[in-house]
């Protein structure tokens, strides 16, 4: 059976609570007018553009206007429409899936095409590549790709998968040019291109990409002529870049940041439940945190409220005691309630002691520089029962390179995804995933690999499949590869002049395809 996929990972989403105030759209009123460059913040790095290799959402985001997928969700994640597929089918046995293709689909020009159509046999060597070489494993369960002519192909599964639709919108499989992928080879990454709305530009290593209308889109115009993704890792930077007119929209919001948009009468302000979770991982393979005791310790250690306080004082966020955001359909409000646990000390040095440890440990935790607060709250937390924390601040690259290899003794990141529970609990938590940046501990638990696997193989209908996702967070729960931080909102700001903007629950940005096409007003 071929591995999945996954993601990440890092972003900012998911809570009930907003983050104070009434949340705001950008304004849709006046008649769409052409031209502009829209200028979007993104609040860290990004390492690749390539389909097979991006590890973040930072990184999808920059890819959703450069490339296309089969399937996708639509804006709200309420459900799968239609894409470079016009349509499907899905046999009675779950187990094969038939795609027509769209007729009017070019490749944008590249160094080794020159913009011609895309086919069926461009869908399988995706699929194919995506599954043999993607670094977060995001599709699994293909049996055989057979193309039936141009503009039709069927997939066969090797067991029912009943997420398949849903991993397909996953920016990991979307269809590329086999020419200029072979042409450009490892660096394909940073030369792109795909059949989107915007073509690749150019990308100035730790600044900025800038992409550029594509004139043979096979969907609507879009109203822009190029879209900027700068990269602003200080929210206080970015939310004064959004202010002084540097920027358009400024994403992941934090802490006063998000007091100084939501103050300004000139930028609209917005704040909704997404689909991000935040998490301490643990390292299964070495160190400490292999044994439970001291990964109880850790939980009874951390004061939760605390973090949350500290981390987001003007709101976005909420606590998290399940691995699942609650906008999902499978978060089981019990098992959370059963989750909680009050901060005792003195407990957490009994079990340090047990577990060989009565004086404690030294111990690296691994974050990207945003999440530097939260991890300077959790240093201070576990001071008090003699865990010395030393926090290891790096960009992107490093940090989802180090946890993939599981050399992080902990580290903490957030995962966001679609609302099926399965592209939170496999990614996370199968051992098919162990060196991949969802499974960067090592976990692995065989009983829970099997729940995992029944919950999307035996079963379509959600209520049964809840009801495994169930017995899957008590195994979960009980072994703590992870603690639970935050549900996050989806927090961003954006100049008046921008219109028909905005973010999806997951922390999608589209500007411009069948379903969204963002302007500027002169």
């Amino acid at each position: 059976m071929k591995k999945f996929f996954a993601l990440l990972i890092v972003a900012c989403l998911l809570a009930l609570t907003a983050c104070g105030g009434k949340s705001t759209t950008s304004s849709d009123t006046g008649k769409a007018t052409d031209g502009g460059t829209l200028k979007i913040g993104l609040s860290s790095n990004i390492a690749s553009l390539d389909p097979i290799g991006y590890t973040s959402t930072y990184e999808s985001n920059v890819m959703r206007s450069i490339f296309d997928t089969l399937v996708k969700y639509n804006q709200d994640n309420s459900k799968i429409i239609p894409s470079l597929a016009k349509s499907w089918s899905v046999s009675k046995d779950n187990k094969t899936y038939t795609f027509n293709l769209r007729t009017d689909v070019h490749f944008q020009k590249g160094k080794y095409q020159d913009g011609r159509a895309m086919t069926a046999s461009d869908v399988k060597y995706s699929l194919e590549r995506s599954l043999n070489e993607s670094a977060m494993n995001r599709i699994r369960d293909i049996k055989k790709i057979n193309v039936i002519n141009d503009h039709k192909l069927e997939i066969q599964l090797e067991t029912p998968y009943a997420a398949f639709l849903a991993m397909l919108t996953d920016m990991g499989n979307a269809i590329v040019p086999k020419e200029e992928v072979k042409g450009w080879g490892d660096k394909f990454g940073m030369h792109p291109v795909g059949t989107g709305a915007f073509t690749f530009e150019k990308w100035a290593a730790d600044s900025y990409v800038l992409v550029k209308r594509n004139a043979n889109y096979w969907g609507p115009k879009p109203h822009l002529d190029a879209v900027k993704f700068s990269i602003i890792g200080d929210p206080n930077t970015m939310s004064n870049s959004l202010a002084s007119g540097d920027i358009d929209v400024a994403t992941n919001l934090q802490g006063a940041s998000i007091l100084t948009v939501k103050k300004n009468k000139n930028l609209n302000f917005v704040s909704n439940q997404g689909l991000q979770v935040s998490y301490l991982s643990f390292n299964f393979k070495s160190g400490p945190t292999k044994d439970l005791k001291v990964r109880q310790a850790i939980k009874l250690a951390m004061d939760k409220d605390e973090l949350l306080k500290g981390s987001f004082k003007y709101g976005g966020a909420s606590v998290a005691d399940l691995p699942l955001p609650r906008a999902s359909w499978g978060y089981d409000q019990k098992l959370a309630d059963q989750n909680k646990e009050k901060v005792d000390a003195a407990k957490a040095k009994r079990l340090l002691k047990e577990a060989g440890y009565p004086n404690g440990f030294t111990i690296d935790v691994y974050v990207v520089p945003t999440r530097v607060p939260i991890a300077t709250i959790f240093q201070s937390q576990m001071k008090k029962v003699g865990i010395k924390v030393n926090i290891k601040s790096v960009e992107w690259g490093t940090f989802s390179d180090t946890v993939s290899k599981a050399k992080a003794p902990m580290y903490i990141m957030s995962w966001s995804w679609y609302p099926d529970p399965d592209f939170f609990l496999y990614q996370m938590f199968d051992s098919k995933q162990i060196g991949a940046l969802g499974n960067g501990g090592g976990y692995s638990n065989k009983k829970l690999d099997v729940l995992l696997t029944k919950a999307t193989s035996e079963t379509t209908d959600q209520t049964k499949r809840k009801e495994i996702y169930g017995q899957a967070l008590e195994i979960i729960n009980h072994d703590i590869p992870h603690v639970n931080l935050f549900d996050q909102n989806v927090v961003y700001g954006t100049s008046k002049k921008v219109h028909g903007f905005e973010i999806s629950p997951d922390g999608s940005i589209s500007v411009a395809n069948d379903q969204v096409n963002t302007w500027l007003s002169k």
